[in-house]
């Protein structure tokens, strides 16, 4: 099965074993809620071994592999997994503060875009869809990230204007991007990479399509619309996919 047809088939919830079909109204596709790292920018690895880091400075070590399946949460919802403090609390401060510093000082530097992913942004730009960022970054950090893959500021990111008070995968960042591009979830889709994307946008009732390049499989993004390898993989079936058929994608 193609990871296309794959994803198809991901749609449906189950049901004492049988597939049961999504009913959301038809709607056209108006805008676009996208994820930074993982989906855009290759940088999973680089907060997961600063984090790593970080800990370890605290005195708090974890297996890599247990931070890394929790990267695409906010600091808010990692540390108390990890450290059993909140991100509010003086530990929980130090730790977000030298986690930014080595990611910064150490590892920024080098993150690239994803192969074709700012070919992708100026694709969904010119489609005329509206452009929304929901990222777990903290602010100062996503418009560094966005930077990479957008160095001459030609994409024209909405951007929250309040700050959320809980990261992904708690659906609130979600909400606030629907606020800013002034659509209804049945007429935006997400775009991202990580399981806890996948839980965000179902409880914002958002359609998500997900890609693998941030380092999860096809079943653990289980609930997306559609999975693509990386952006590379997605502009070339661009044609095919829901941002240009959405209405297909969406029906009854």
């Amino acid at each position: 099965m193609s990871e296309r047809t794959q994803g198809k088939y991901l749609r449906y919830q189950v049901f004492q074993g049988l597939p049961v079909a999504e009913t959301k109204a038809m709607a056209a596709i108006q805008g676009v809620i996208l994820d930074i790292d993982g989906t855009l920018v290759d940088s999973n690895e680089e907060h997961a071994t600063a984090w790593q880091r970080a800990l370890a400075a605290e005195g708090i070590e974890k297996p890599y592999s247990d931070i890394r399946a929790l990267i695409g949460m906010g600091p808010d919802q990692l540390l108390p997994r990890l450290a059993g403090v909140s991100r509010d609390s003086p530990r929980g401060k130090r730790l977000v503060a030298r986690k930014s510093e080595i990611f910064h000082g150490e590892y920024l530097s080098g993150i690239r875009p994803f192969p074709k992913a700012r070919a992708l942004l100026f694709r969904l730009r010119d489609e005329g869809l509206r452009l929304a960022v929901a990222s777990s970054s903290e602010s100062g950090e996503l418009r560094r990230l966005l930077r990479i893959v957008d160095p001459e500021e030609e994409v024209p990111w909405l951007l929250p204007k309040a700050t959320p008070r809980a990261s992904k995968p708690d659906p609130e960042i979600l909400e606030l991007a629907l606020k800013r591009l002034e659509l209804r979830p049945s007429e935006v889709l997400m775009l991202g990479d990580s399981p806890h994307d996948v839980r965000a946008a179902m409880r914002a009732g958002v359609d998500i399509i997900a890609l693998r390049c941030g380092g999860w499989d096809g079943e653990e993004l289980r609930g997306a619309l559609e999975i693509y390898r990386d952006p590379e993989h997605l502009l070339e079936h661009f044609e095919s996919s829901p941002f240009k058929r959405g209405r297909e994608f969406r029906a009854a």
